[in-house]
C-alpha cells in the first residue's frame, strides 16, 4: 500500500509532522522531488529537529529512509545531517539511495548565489541550495547520477566536457573563478566513500516491498503552487511538487497510489517570491506568525520569515484537485485560538469578476481576495482529542473550509507533537 504526503499550497504547510505521525505504521519512507532547499520541521520524543533531505519518517526504528531518483542529492549535506541527529541520540537511520539519483555538485550552489547575485532585484528569491542550476543540468544531460561515481575513466572525462562548458559562462556572464576538474574529481570521490554503502536499485526494491504488502509513504516537498507546471511559474521550485510525480521520483507504478494526504494549513503562509492573493500585512501579520509554528512562522531552511495570509479556499481548492487528495490534513489550527473573527479568502476579484478558480500567474498578479468573516472560538484547543470537543465555532470554521475546497478533512492538527491529532472520518 503506498500513500503520499503533499502540500496543497506554498509549502510549509506542515507535511513534516503529518509524514512523521503516519510513519508509526509505515515500513519505508521515500523522498521522491526537491532537494535540501526546503525543511521541515518535527517535534517528537527526541526533540526539535528541522530535516532537510531525511525524510521525516527517519526516527522509528522500524522504518527504511529512501532517497529516490527523484531528489536532488547533496552528499555532503545529507550524510550531516544523519550525524547531527545521531548526534542527539536518534538511533541510526536505515537509508537506501538510488542508484539514479542525481547528484548536487559544488558548482551548482555557486551559480545559484551568482546568478541571484546577477539579477539583484528581479531575483526569484532562491534559497541558494544549487536547485534550479541542478535541475537545469538534469534535463540538458550533463547532470551526474549516484552509479557514475564508481566508472571513475567515464567521471574524469565527463567532468573535462562539463567544466569547459561552465568556464565560459563563469568567465565571460558572472566574472568569477574557473572550475578545476582534478579538484572537482576528488571531491567526487569523497562523495563516492560517504555514499558507496547505501546505493541500491531502489525502483526494484519498492517493486519488491510493495509485492510484500508493505507500508511505503511517500513524502513530498513544497506544494502545489510551486510545482514547475501547475504552479505560479516562473515563481516556483524546479521539480513537481505534485503526488502523481512520486511514482516517477520513487520509481513505482503510478496506480500503486491509493491514498493521497494533502497538508493544508488552517491560515497560509509562503517563503520567497510570488503571487500571494490573502497576504495580509503589518502587525496584523506580525501577530500571525509570532503565534504560528512552533515558534513561529520561519523558513527551518532559511530562517527567512515566512509571509502571512488568511486561509486561501481558492488556491487551496486547485491545490487539493491536482494532488489528487484523498484525505485533507488541516493543521496549526491551534494558532488561531486568539482571534475574535478570522477572516477567510472565497473567491478572487480580477478586473471586476469574481471566481473561484485558481488562474494562471498573469491574472493572479492582478486578483483581490473576496473575504468572508468567520466568529473565532478565542480558546486553547491543544490536547483536546475528540472532533466533538472542539469548541463549536472552531468546527463550523473546519466544516466552512471543508465545504469550500470541496474535499474531505479527515485529520485536524491542533499542536506540534506527533499526538497532537484529531481523526474525524
Amino acid at each position: 500500500m503506498v500513500k503520499a504526503v503533499v502540500g496543497a499550497n506554498w509549502g510549509d504547510e506542515g507535511k513534516g509532522k503529518i509524514t512523521d505521525m503516519l510513519a508509526k505504521k509505515a515500513d519505508i519512507i521515500v523522498r521522491f522531488q526537491g532537494g535540501a532547499n526546503a525543511g521541515h520541521t518535527i517535534v517528537n520524543d527526541y526533540g526539535k529537529f528541522a530535516l532537510h533531505t531525511l525524510p521525516s519518517g527517519v526516527f522509528y526504528e522500524h522504518t527504511t529512509s529512501i532517497i529516490g531518483n527523484g531528489v536532488a542529492l547533496n552528499i555532503p549535506k545529507l550524510f550531516n545531517e544523519v550525524q547531527s541527529i545521531v548526534d542527539r541520540g536518534v538511533p541510526a537511520p536505515k537509508i537506501l539511495v538510488s542508484d539514479r539519483a542525481q547528484i548536487v555538485m559544488p558548482y551548482h550552489i555557486l551559480f545559484d548565489e551568482y546568478e541571484e547575485e546577477r539579477l539583484a532585484g528581479k531575483s526569484f528569491g532562491s534559497t541558494k541550495s544549487g536547485i534550479a542550476p541542478f535541475y537545469s543540468d538534469k534535463y540538458a544531460k550533463i547532470g551526474f547520477q549516484v552509479n557514475e561515481l564508481f566508472d571513475e575513466e567515464v567521471l574524469k572525462e565527463k567532468l573535462v566536457r562539463v567544466c569547459e562548458q561552465k568556464n565560459v559562462i563563469l568567465e565571460h556572464l558572472y566574472h568569477k573563478p574557473m572550475l578545476d576538474p582534478e579538484e572537482l574529481l576528488n571531491t567526487l570521490r569523497e562523495y563516492k566513500e560517504m555514499v558507496a554503502p547505501f546505493v541500491c536499485d531502489v525502483s526494484l526494491y519498492l517493486w519488491n516491498a510493495i509485492k510484500e504488502g508493505k507500508e511505503v509513504l511517500l513524502e513530498g516537498q513544497l506544494g502545489t503552487l510551486k510545482d514547475p507546471d501547475h504552479g505560479i511559474y516562473p515563481m516556483v521550485t524546479s521539480s513537481s511538487t505534485l503526488a502523481a510525480y512520486g511514482a516517477i521520483g520513487a520509481g513505482i507504478p503510478p496506480y500503486e497510489i491509493k491514498e493521497i494526504v494533502t497538508v493544508c494549513k488552517a491560515y497560509s503562509s509562503a517563503v520567497g517570491a510570488g503571487a500571494f492573493v490573502s497576504e495580509i500585512f503589518g502587525e496584523e501579520a506580525d501577530e500571525l506568525r509570532r503565534r504560528g509554528g512552533d515558534g513561529g512562522e520561519y523558513g527551518a531552511t532559511t530562517g527567512r520569515p515566512r509571509r502571512m495570509g488568511w486561509f486561501d479556499c481558492v488556491a487551496s481548492k486547485y491545490g487539493c484537485r491536482l494532488q489528487g487528495t484523498t484525505d485533507v490534513a488541516f493543521t496549526v489550527l491551534d494558532v488561531l485560538g486568539y482571534l475574535d473573527e478570522i477572516p477567510v479568502c472565497v473567491g478572487y476579484d480580477i478586473d471586476g469578476t469574481v471566481t473561484t478558480e485558481f488562474p494562471t500567474t498573469s491574472l493572479l498578479e492582478k486578483a483581490k481576495p473576496v473575504i468572508e468573516v468567520l466568529p473565532g472560538w478565542k480558546s486553547e484547543i491543544r490536547g483536546i482529542k475528540k472532533y466533538d470537543e472542539l469548541p463549536e465555532n472552531c468546527r463550523k470554521y473546519i466544516e466552512f473550509v471543508e465545504e469550500q475546497i470541496g474535499f474531505p478533512i479527515t485529520m485536524v492538527s491542533n499542536g506540534p507533537g506527533r499526538d497532537d491529532i484529531i481523526f474525524r472520518k
